[in-house]
Order: C-alpha cells, then sequence, then structure tokens
C-alpha cells in the first residue's frame, strides 16, 4: 500500500505541493462562494454590472471536481502536456454539469501556471502545444464564467503569450549557464592536461640534467681519485678533502632537482619567486591591492621562493577583484621563517576550499603551517615556511 502511494507522488517535489495546494485552496473557496451564494443577490449583482448572468447551480460537487483540475499540477514534472489536457477535460466537465458559476478566480491562474511550466519545461514544439491547450482551458473557464463572461478572454490570451514568453526566456537562459558551466569544467580539465604535459616535459629534462650532472661529476672525481695514486700522504689528503667537498657539492645539486622532481615543482625559466608577487597582484586590475615587505628582505632558497609564490597565488586568486575590494598581502623576512599574511574579500563563485588544500600542500612539503579564517566572505590567511640555511 505504501509502496504504490509512493509510487503515485514519484518525483514531486515540495514546491509542487505548495503551488498544487495553492490553486485547489483558492479553487475550493471559489467553488464554495458558488454553492452559499445566495439566488436573490444575482439580480442586484446583474444589476450593478457585477456579474452577467445567474448562477445555474448550487451543487457541493463542484467542489470535487474542480480541485480534479488544480491537483493535477502535482504531476507536472512527468507530463505538462498530459496535466494540461487533463485540467481541460476537467475544466470541460464542470462547465457542461454545473453551467453558469464562477470559475476565473482559480480558473485563470491555473492556465497561467500550466503554460509558464510548460515553456519553462518543454523542448520548442511541444511547449506551443500547451500553449494551445492553456488557451482552450482558458476559454473553457469563461465561456460560462456567470461573473465575467468571455470579455477578459481578450486580456487574458495576451498575459498567457507574456508568461510563455517568459518561461522561454527564463529556459534558454538556464540552458546556457548549464551549457557555460560545462565548457568551463572542459576548459579547467584541458588547463590541467596541458599543465600536466609540461610538467612530464620538465620533469623528464630534469632527469636528463641529473643523469648528466652525476655522469661529469663522478667523471671528475673519478679522475681526481686516479690522479692521487702516487702522492705523498699530505698532498693524498688534501686531494681526498677536495673530492669529499665535490662530493658534497654534488649531493646538494641532487637533492634541489629530486627536490624539485618529488614536490612537482616544475623549474620554469625564471622560475616564480618573491620579488614577483607585485606582479602577481598587478592582475588584478580593479581591487585596491597593496604589498607589505618586512624583517630582512633577502634572497632565500630557490625551493622557499617558490613556495611563498605559489601559496599567495592560490590565496589570492580566490579573492574578488572588484574595485570596492582591498587585497592585502604581506611578507616577512625573520631569521629563521618567512611568513606571509594574506587578506581580502573572497569572490563568491570561487572554490576557497580547493585553493586553500593547494596552498597548505605547498607549506606543509617545507614543514611549514597554513591558517586560514573566513568569515562573512572575508579571508585572513597566515602562513609560516621556515628558512634553512
Amino acid at each position: 500500500m505504501s509502496e504504490g502511494f509512493s509510487r503515485i507522488f514519484r518525483g514531486t517535489r515540495p514546491v509542487d505541493w505548495v503551488l498544487a495546494g495553492a490553486l485547489t485552496s483558492l479553487g475550493t473557496w471559489l467553488m464554495v462562494e458558488n454553492v452559499v451564494f445566495l439566488g436573490e443577490h444575482a439580480a442586484t449583482a446583474i444589476a450593478e454590472g457585477a456579474m452577467v448572468h445567474e448562477m445555474t447551480s448550487d451543487s457541493w460537487l463542484m467542489v470535487p471536481v474542480f480541485a480534479l483540475a488544480t491537483l493535477s499540477v502535482l504531476w507536472w514534472r512527468r507530463s505538462v502536456i498530459a496535466v494540461t489536457a487533463f485540467a481541460l477535460a476537467v475544466m470541460v466537465l464542470h462547465d457542461v454539469l454545473f453551467g453558469w458559476v464562477t470559475r476565473c478566480g482559480a480558473g485563470l491562474p491555473l492556465a497561467f501556471v500550466l503554460v509558464y511550466l510548460g515553456a519553462l519545461a518543454l523542448e520548442r514544439r511541444q511547449a506551443f502545444i500547451v500553449l494551445g491547450l492553456t488557451s482552450l482551458l482558458t476559454a473553457a473557464v469563461l465561456v460560462v464564467d456567470a461573473t465575467t463572461g468571455l470579455e477578459p478572454l481578450a486580456l487574458a490570451l495576451p498575459i498567457l503569450v507574456i508568461l510563455f514568453g517568459t518561461g522561454r526566456a527564463v529556459r534558454h537562459r538556464t540552458a546556457m549557464n548549464a551549457e557555460l558551466r560545462a565548457r568551463t569544467l572542459q576548459l579547467r580539465r584541458l588547463r590541467d592536461e596541458r599543465v600536466a604535459l609540461e610538467v612530464s616535459s620538465d620533469r623528464a629534462r630534469l632527469s636528463r640534467q641529473l643523469d648528466g650532472l652525476l655522469q661529469e661529476r663522478l667523471g671528475q672525481l673519478t679522475t681526481a681519485a686516479e690522479s692521487g695514486q702516487h702522492l705523498d700522504p699530505d698532498s693524498a689528503k688534501a686531494l681526498f678533502e677536495t673530492i669529499e667537498s665535490e662530493s658534497r657539492a654534488t649531493l646538494d645539486g641532487m637533492r634541489d632537482i629530486v627536490g624539485l622532481l618529488r614536490g612537482g615543482d616544475v623549474a620554469l625559466a625564471p622560475a616564480p619567486n618573491v620579488a614577483h608577487i607585485d606582479a602577481l597582484l598587478a592582475r588584478h586590475t580593479r581591487a585596491d591591492s597593496r604589498l607589505t615587505v618586512s624583517g630582512d628582505p633577502r634572497s632565500l632558497p630557490a625551493t622557499v621562493e617558490l613556495s611563498a609564490y605559489r601559496i599567495i597565488e592560490h590565496l589570492v586568486t580566490v579573492l574578488a577583484d572588484r574595485a570596492d575590494s582591498r587585497i592585502e598581502v604581506g611578507v616577512r623576512f625573520d631569521d629563521d621563517v618567512l611568513e606571509i599574511r594574506v587578506n581580502g574579500p573572497v569572490d563568491r563563485s570561487a572554490d576557497v576550499r580547493a585553493a586553500v588544500a593547494r596552498a597548505r600542500e605547498r607549506a606543509t612539503f617545507l614543514g611549514g603551517t597554513l591558517d586560514v579564517k573566513v568569515s562573512r566572505h572575508h579571508a585572513d590567511a597566515v602562513a609560516q615556511l621556515p628558512v634553512l640555511g
């Protein structure tokens, strides 16, 4: 039983219940007014021009029959055409059974709602079918309407056309927005693929550099070691110290290249660093962007400078570029820590969580930290990167 009941109302949403409930309540109130309307008042209303015909029925059956037409709106998502055709059939039946009663107060809103939903939900050809059916529904509402008669038909039909055009415009705009979102996702995917290809290419180049460095340095060390076979102890000791120093330099170079390969920070020429932050902020052409540098500015290890730039880039990207926006970036050089501060209004359409995750990954890779607070669409971020050596 419950499964059959849920199957009947499958696909309906709360807004459908509200819409059908409002139309049914309006229709019920109107039909009850028809039933309790006293006959002696009709002559007075007709004489005053408030009615065009006397009521020909006071049956309570007109209440549930009219409710059939309005309740059918619950199922418009399944087929607007079927719901409109059913409402038209019910209205014609209502005309035949009860004759001259007042229907326009609830029947016209029903037609207006259905024509808008049809224009919004259906393709062009099917939407025009709904327009035709709602035009017939409007005529069925007014043909034996005791209050208005057919005179309002000249006004109701243009309203139907206006609502139909509004629904088509909303549908077109919604489709355009969906297409723009799809294209944006496709462009992002293509951009990520291009970046991945560039990263792969640069990693291959770095691998070749690493191989060349090892071959060159090992060749030099081998030559130096072979030249010490016939040296006296003091000269041999000096030679071994030189070999040790060169070996350490080789290991340092290997660590730099391997660090780039592991972290994905491919060294493009020139690699961005702290000195390029001004140019990064200049991309926000409308916002009031400001950079403050304090402490003891100096050259830092390449990985620290690159990570600092990338962290600021990730964070600034999600800030709003508006004329009333103020973006502040602060960089402080301490003895063993590079501190970065970024604050400004957040762009409502930006993916803040993804940007913060990428920035935090940069900081964590160097053993640093990143704290971000977002309150009332305003972000305040503080990153600290350890400076070694």
